[in-house]
């Protein structure tokens, strides 16, 4: 699942709304970001745990050469799944059943009345002066060809 898929499955939960379930999912993204970026575990309850990791410098070996170099230090994300999530993916725990959407409110529209609109073109039209438009005598187009396919003789 991509992030625009994730968005589609969360929109039901936000009135259908694509706009304000990527606004949702666009927050949650930058508040774990910019708190691993400060150095600070982010930890979700039965999910995992986000933590900012720092990696020594090492020696490696370049698999086409084969010759030793030398791997700078860095910086990275880790993820540790808590043990709930690792009992579902495991099988040993069954999930509840996914929450449902609540059920839309439609609101129905006051009936319109037709009668003021159909007062408004009458009098649009009474206001538009008419024009008396010059004929200009019409001209025939010349007759389509006819085009006659010959069919191959075998």
């Amino acid at each position: 699942m991509n992030k625009a898929q994730f968005i589609a499955a969360l929109a039901p939960h936000f009135n259908d709304s694509k706009k304000e379930a990527a606004h949702a999912v666009d927050i949650v993204f930058d508040t774990i970001v910019r708190n691993l970026s400060k150095g600070e575990d982010v930890m979700i309850n039965d999910f995992g745990k986000f933590k900012k990791v720092d990696r020594k410098a090492r020696m490696g070996r370049n698999p086409f050469t084969g010759e030793t170099i030398k791997i700078k230090a860095s910086k990275k994300a880790r993820f540790l799944p808590a043990k709930a999530l690792k009992e579902v993916i495991s099988g040993d725990r069954k999930l509840p059943p996914a929450p449902k959407p609540e059920p839309k409110v439609v609101v129905k529209p006051a009936a319109k009345k037709a009668a003021p609109k159909k007062a408004a073109k009458k009098s649009a039209k009474k206001a538009a002066p008419k024009k008396a438009a010059k004929k200009s005598p019409a001209k025939k187009k010349p007759a389509a060809k006819k085009v006659v396919k010959k069919a191959k003789k075998k």
